[in-house]
């Protein structure tokens, strides 16, 4: 895999900011959630689109896969729907309250974020 961009450690990134790491129009990025089920960002208030760094880098991993790899669109969805099938076969108890914990710190976070 080529060189990644630093992500810094922004809780939230506009799509604007998404566009500017990956290097992809915003009109991909939205194209890509209407075809990828798990790729949804948050909604501000303001219905801005807000991408935690788990979207940007699952978009940097879908953009690898069609553009570096050559996979077909169907073929990325194929994988990751395997992925996700096998993800949640292996993740023991704790690994899922830990994963569980960092979700609900995320959504704690969008709270604070709406009540300032």
């Amino acid at each position: 895999m080529g060189i990644e961009p630093s992500l810094g450690s922004k809780v939230f990134y506009k799509i604007g900011e998404v566009s500017q790491l990956t290097k992809l129009p915003a009109y991909v990025l939205r194209f890509w959630e209407s075809q990828f089920t798990f790729l949804k960002p948050k909604k501000s208030r303001g219905n801005q689109r807000l991408y935690v760094q788990r979207d940007v880098e699952t978009v940097l991993e879908i953009k690898r896969m069609l553009y570096e790899e050559g996979h077909t669109l169907d073929g990325v969805k194929r994988y990751w729907v395997r992925r996700g099938r096998a993800a949640s076969r292996r993740l023991r108890p704790r690994e899922v309250a830990k994963k569980l914990r960092g979700d609900l710190q995320v959504i704690l976070k969008i709270i604070d974020s709406h009540s300032s």
